[in-house]
């Protein structure tokens, strides 16, 4: 019998090839993939002709519905979730219900009723959910958490962090299921739920009171005519008028799209294509959020999906001083497998400056590694998948309280929007109180 960790992925998307890539190369000693599960035969028979192509022997393959079957047969000891945002709960919590621990991609749910579901069913079955937040392994944002830590601004009191997705990542958001909130929960929920996370654990708090405002001030129909910018089609694949619109992705040019979406296409209906000046949209593309957390730092937050360049601007100011970061990306996105890929050419520029209260400025150097997300990916990976990972002294392995944490920002900030109101999240869900950063 091998020792090796089996593992399940539900979910075959363009994100999927990372797991798949991870399990059946790097790891391939340590874990093995047992089966896959989708709404779609043309995805998973995708990827195990890739398999093939690698000299490795397909893998079982289930429908969404032959979910339990996929378990009963294959056995495996943890199942990873990729689908569709809005479904995530499901997955995880029949796998719990069936006896496996679970690997979910980010955000770890969007709704705050499928949370609570969740949190039930860990309480229920003792099983073990893991989020995946990859930013936390970037070197760039480790170096952040490493300065914070030493002290370098005191007590940390208020953050102010703004997140630019340029138009051709963030305009993929407007293209794909994301575009619908019942989907995606929308940017705040799907995209910010990674900058959220950052911040709790920059500053080794959870958030208590959320404030939020945002619109669709620039994708959509009605915003494009409004500048005088009329695109009639539905879709940009084989659409002669798109061909020179700076907006269209074409399923056809890459072998990636074209396998798992265009044609899979009559089997789902799903089009991964559509025009981001079309509808139905029904997210944000402009947001400003305001958070106070449970050891009183105060954050400031902005997200553009529109900006001309793709990067980040963030400071915290403490009782000492204030450290300043600065990442202007060097990212593709549109390259075929979902993945903002990044080496050691991934930033365009990146600074670091701390500012002592008294004394003068310098500069900090900003480590990159190589791999996806600024190096973040490989690290993440090892951890995820070795038994016996390196010691960790930044603590940046998330549990299901940290994916709880970071989507309940964005959940409260959806509420508040509707609202008008500030949301105090206690009166949502009970988050267990960090302790207060004293340096």
């Amino acid at each position: 019998m091998s020792d090796k960790k089996r593992y399940a992925l539900v979910g075959t998307g363009s994100r999927a090839g990372m797991f798949v890539d991870a399990i059946t190369t790097t790891y391939s000693s340590v874990a093995e993939l047992v089966a896959f599960c989708d709404l779609s035969r043309v995805r998973m028979d995708w990827y195990n002709t890739r398999l093939s192509e690698r000299g490795l022997l397909p893998l079982p393959t289930y429908l969404a519905a032959q979910f339990d079957q996929m378990i009963q047969e294959t056995h495996p000891d943890a199942v990873i979730v990729a689908t569709v945002d809005a479904t995530h709960h499901l997955y995880i919590i029949r796998a719990m219900e069936l006896g496996c621990d679970v690997i979910s991609e980010k955000p770890m749910t969007t709704s705050l009723e499928s949370l609570k579901a969740i949190y039930d069913a860990i309480e229920r079955t003792g099983k073990h959910l893991r989020v995946t937040f990859n930013y936390r392994y970037a070197p760039a944002y480790t170096r952040l958490r490493e300065l914070i830590l030493e002290g370098i601004v005191g007590r940390p009191l208020a953050v102010d962090f703004s997140w630019m997705l340029d138009t051709s990542h963030g305009a993929d958001y407007f293209r794909r299921w994301h575009r619908e909130k019942e989907n995606s929960g929308g940017l705040l929920v799907h995209k910010a739920t990674h900058h959220f996370d950052l911040v709790n654990w920059w500053i080794d708090s959870y958030p208590q009171d959320v404030f939020a405002m945002g619109n669709l001030l620039f994708y959509g129909r009605e915003n494009a005519a409004g500048r005088g910018e009329y695109y009639p089609y539905d879709r940009y694949t084989g659409i002669e008028a798109a061909r020179n619109d700076p907006f269209a992705l074409s399923l056809d040019e890459l072998a990636v799209y074209k396998g798992l979406y265009l044609n899979a296409e009559a089997e789902t209906g799903y089009l991964r294509d559509r025009n981001v000046f079309g509808e139905p949209i029904t997210i944000e593309d402009t947001m400003n959020v305001t958070v106070r957390y449970q050891n009183g730092v105060l954050l400031s937050y902005c997200l553009i999906a529109y900006s001309p360049w793709e990067g980040l601007r963030v400071a915290i100011t403490g009782t000492k001083g204030r450290v300043e970061l600065e990442i202007v990306e060097n990212i593709n996105h549109l390259q075929g497998d979902g993945a903002a890929k990044a080496s050691k050419s991934a930033f365009k520029s990146a600074t670091m400056r701390v500012h002592p209260m008294f004394g003068e400025s310098y500069s900090v150097d900003v480590p990159v590694g190589d791999g996806g997300h600024g190096g973040a990916d490989p690290v993440m990976l090892e951890q995820i998948f070795l038994s016996n990972p390196a010691d960790d002294p930044f603590h940046r392995a998330a549990s299901h309280l940290d994916g709880a944490a970071s989507i309940l920002v964005g959940i409260a900030s959806n509420l508040a929007m509707q609202s008008g109101q500030m949301i105090h999240i206690p009166n949502l869900f009970h988050l267990p109180e960090r302790a207060k950063v004293t340096t």
